[in-house]
């Protein structure tokens, strides 16, 4: 069974009663005109290989289908809330994610629609899955800066350098670490981003921000912080916080290696 994902972009001027088609999907289409809002929808489908053609689903079948159904929802909403002054809440956008959904759930057929994903900015986005319109994940990333050192005591100096290599360095070395928290609430709730992100950084950030990991953060003084380690720490300073709504926890080192936590009981992403 594969997992196939295509991503449109697009943009809505609300100023405009409609927006030009524009010729360049992969920057945007609409085009938009001036400053307009950018938006870009991922939609992930389940499905088998045919065998006649190696897709799962043409891409360019998904794009057609995808840009007719979604952008006019979209377009939509944006400019009635537009008009009549009325703020495009969490609650709003899971709406229109979810009548995203329930159109395009037997498009694809035999493939099955199993995630839609709206990047609200690069670093911000919010999805439903499997289904289930009525849960929405909510994802944003943070950033911070720290050092730290692997080692074990128990192991030889030359152990040590075999298994952590690089990071086994005395004097430890530093990361630009990303975290994204994901929660999921249902249609939306009464979810305020900024409440979210203070939550985060007092939780989480300010604790390991500009830290030795190692000497510096309690946690750590027993434990390697590796990013799997990481993961589970700012789990643990949130999950009580953000108790029933913690979904997982994904930690960068750098681009090439990351960890996520589903947390003791949740495994398994769902």
């Amino acid at each position: 069974m594969h997992r196939l994902a295509r991503c449109i972009r697009f943009s809505i001027n609300p100023f405009l009663p409609s927006d030009p088609a524009g010729f360049n999907s992969f920057a945007s289409k609409p085009t938009g005109e001036g400053l307009a809002i950018f938006l870009e929808l991922a939609v992930e489908l389940t499905g088998r290989v045919a065998p006649e053609t190696g897709f799962v689903v043409n891409v360019s079948d998904i794009d057609k289908t995808t840009r007719e159904i979604a952008v006019p929802v979209f377009a939509r909403r944006i400019r009635e809330d537009f008009e009549a002054r009325r703020h495009t809440d969490f609650g709003a956008i899971a709406d229109m994610l979810s009548s995203v959904w329930t159109r395009l759930s037997d498009k694809f057929e035999p493939a099955a629609l199993s995630r839609i994903t709206l990047k609200l900015n690069p670093f911000r986005q919010m999805a439903i899955e499997d289904g289930n319109k009525k849960m929405v994940y909510f994802s944003e990333k943070f950033e911070f800066a720290a050092t730290h050192k692997l080692w074990n005591d128990k192991f030889s100096e030359k152990e040590n350098l075999r298994i952590f290599g690089k990071c086994a360095n005395p004097t430890g070395h530093g990361h630009n670490y990303t975290i994204e928290v994901t929660i999921r609430t249902p249609g939306g709730g009464d979810f305020k981003v900024g409440d979210f992100e203070r939550l985060v950084d007092a939780e989480v950030i300010t604790l390991v921000d500009h830290k030795n990991l190692n000497t510096d953060v309690r946690e750590f003084g027993s434990i390697n912080p590796t990013v799997e380690h990481i993961a589970v720490f700012a789990w643990s300073k949130l999950a009580e916080k953000l108790a029933g709504k913690l979904h997982c926890v994904t930690v960068w080192e750098t681009d090439k290696t990351s960890c996520s936590y589903y947390g003791p009981e949740d495994k398994t992403p769902q």
